[in-house]
């Protein structure tokens, strides 16, 4: 019986080394490959050649500025004119990411992609595959991967799936002596150079948007706002506004320019919509539905109730208010460890 070939997606970083690591620990016979999203990933590119010679690993480099400029930072940009804070992440695993890494598979032979991400990949008795939270609760990341097809996830090897916790990881790579064991965990925007912001990204990419008020609920004019791009829900610091109790970011409206703004209290939505909808774990929610919902990737799952209508549209509601959800952010379904779904927040009503 042949060997399986498996195409890994490496950064440079320790997870996605040890998971090839791992991966051959298991048979198979693994090459890396690393997509340059635009110049400010090439340092990346770099750091993965580097641990590439090292693992005597052959790697391949796609370059895809293009793909990654309409699929990513376009809609990024339209997002945050529009009012909205996307997850950019998200926006790149469907459309770019994986999209692909997996057509470079295709064309090369192999049989598996691999990642670094933290989740699992479970197959089940049909044939079909479900995506569910890694074992290491703290490190999981399905929540970034929801957007995946099944055509995508059966093909899907998660090699960090059984790992305790990111120490673990990293005494792997010890062991190894690999040169990133102890290389920092990228907090940043992939796209955005070191020294940058997003807002300063923004602006250079045609959202320099103008000043404009800020109001309350009522519509009384409370005082300017620096242009929208700069806030989002729930925020508090930076707005310049001196009152005589907390004030919050509540809402943005690119329509007439304005920022709501308004006490905690204001903050709290029982029910949102969302769109753009992906189901994993099953083909619709025509009927209700009891689930667990996540609203921020750092934001523990709730319990809700959640239902498609007709028009394709996801709704969820709460048990009980959440805090600052926010449009253009995911909300994700879980059914205990399995990734049910999830959207893009389009609304939110507010309590």
């Amino acid at each position: 019986m042949s060997t399986k070939r498996v195409l890994a997606a490496v950064s440079g970083g320790v997870d996605s080394s040890v998971a090839v690591h791992l991966l051959r620990q298991q048979g198979y016979e693994v090459e890396g490959v690393i997509l340059e999203f635009s110049p400010a990933h090439r340092a990346a590119v770099e750091s993965a050649r580097v641990i590439a010679e090292q693992m005597k690993m052959p790697l391949h480099v796609i370059e895809c500025h293009r793909e990654f400029e309409e699929n990513v930072i376009l809609p990024f940009c339209r997002e945050y004119r529009e009012g909205r804070t996307p997850n950019p992440c998200i926006l790149c695993n469907p459309s770019t990411k994986f999209a692909l890494i997996c057509k470079a598979a295709a064309e090369l032979g192999f049989d598996f992609v691999a990642t670094g991400h933290y989740a699992r990949v479970e197959h089940q008795s049909g044939g079909t595959a479900v995506l569910r939270k890694s074992d290491c609760l703290e490190r999981d990341q399905s929540y970034m991967l929801y957007r995946l097809g099944e055509d995508v996830i059966s093909r899907l090897i998660l090699p960090l799936n059984d790992a305790e916790d990111k120490e673990a990881v990293r005494e792997i790579a010890r062991k190894k002596a690999l040169k990133n064991a102890e290389d920092k965990d990228s907090q940043e925007i992939c796209f955005i150079e070191d020294g940058d912001d997003y807002k300063a990204f923004l602006r250079r990419n045609g959202c320099d948007l103008p000043k404009g008020d800020f109001v309350d609920a009522d519509g009384n004019i409370l005082g300017e706002h620096q242009g929208i791009i700069h806030y989002t829900i729930g925020q508090r610091k930076g707005l310049g506004i001196s009152a005589p109790h907390p004030l919050y970011v509540c809402g943005i409206c690119p329509e007439q320019n304005t920022v709501t703004l308004g006490g905690s209290q204001d903050l709290f939505s029982r029910r949102l919509t969302a769109t753009d909808v992906n189901l994993i774990s099953c083909d619709s929610l025509e009927k209700p539905v009891r689930v667990q919902a996540k609203i921020r990737y750092r934001h523990p799952e709730q319990p809700a109730t959640a239902w498609c209508t007709p028009d394709g549209v996801l709704h969820v509601e709460f048990d009980e208010p959440q805090r600052a959800i926010t449009c253009g952010q995911a909300v994700v379904l879980y059914d205990g460890e399995t990734v049910v779904g999830g959207g893009r927040i389009s609304s939110a009503e507010k309590s």
